[in-house]
């Protein structure tokens, strides 16, 4: 009796081993440091794992490094804003699918004093211009972020060239757009900022935005699921229902009003397809 008892347990235990571990669901996301340090990206995936038993990771980068990362495979789905950066992602084959999902701006931060005299103007490149001109100090984030891809645009669009003691490429720079901007208060110095990192830090900080509202300015935030046919072992379901997901109504919502109570306006603004047919931008 006692020597079936034990060979019953045996078989059982066998039969155990030898089936294959259910895996959980789970998403890994490997996203710009903005929405994640705003905390836009984790309210969205603490929404989509309560509504689908999903569970969500997220690493956080600058751009070009969040897309370095995934070309190893190793996440399913990256959050990011820098289109030119974006496009060649897809175009190597390492993305599918790309979506557009929020934005909102950059602004020029500088000391109050503003001694390159650019507040009110209407003009982007013609700021940079006099910041140049001036050879007051601007702080680079100099990393191949989205931030620091917009800010060679700008002053590409200018015809510049910047350079001197007065452009300071920030060896910190790596750190984001928060670690950034403390930093740019230390030395009271100009930088390009996005409007979401300056409010969360505002009451921190005496830098302020002295140019605005250009529409070179705008930061447009995507998401672009890492190619399955290229790594057959990422979750595509997943990365699928958080894409499909993240552009309906709900979780435009909830960008729409993240923010609004704790600094009187949005941080983001709902931007895809989905929400703007719906809304007729």
């Amino acid at each position: 009796m006692k020597f079936t008892r034990i060979l019953a347990l045996s078989v059982m235990g066998f039969a155990l081993c030898g089936m294959p571990a259910q895996a959980a669901e789970n998403l890994r996301i490997s996203s710009t440091i903005g929405p994640v340090d705003a905390g836009m990206l984790p309210l969205l995936a603490e929404t989509f794992t309560k509504e689908t038993g999903i569970e969500v990771t997220i690493a956080k980068a600058g751009t070009g490094a969040t897309l370095k990362k995934a070309e190893s495979g190793s996440f399913d789905l990256v959050m990011v804003h820098a289109r030119k950066l974006e496009d060649a992602f897809c175009a190597a084959g390492f993305g599918v699918d790309r979506r557009d999902v929020m934005y909102n701006d950059f602004v020029i931060l500088g000391p109050k004093s503003d001694p390159a005299g650019i507040k009110g103007m209407k003009k982007v490149t013609e700021a940079v211009k006099k910041i140049a001109a001036a050879k007051v100090p601007f702080v680079s984030r100099g990393d191949k972020s989205g931030t620091h891809v917009k800010e060679m645009e700008i002053w590409a669009a200018a015809g510049v060239q910047p350079s001197g003691d007065w452009y300071e490429v920030w060896e910190g720079g790596a750190k984001g757009n928060k670690a950034t901007t403390l930093y740019v208060n230390e030395k009271q110095a100009y930088t390009l900022m996005d409007r979401a990192t300056w409010l969360t830090v505002k009451d921190d900080v005496s830098v302020v935005p002295l140019m605005e509202a250009d529409p070179l300015m705008l930061n447009l935030i995507a998401i672009i699921r890492v190619n399955p046919e290229k790594f057959p072992a990422i979750h595509k379901d997943e990365a699928l229902k958080f894409a499909d997901w993240v552009v309906g109504d709900e979780a435009q919502t909830l960008i729409r009003d993240f923010g609004k109570d704790k600094y009187g306006q949005p941080l983001f603004f709902p931007n895809s397809d989905q929400w703007n047919a719906k809304h007729k931008k």
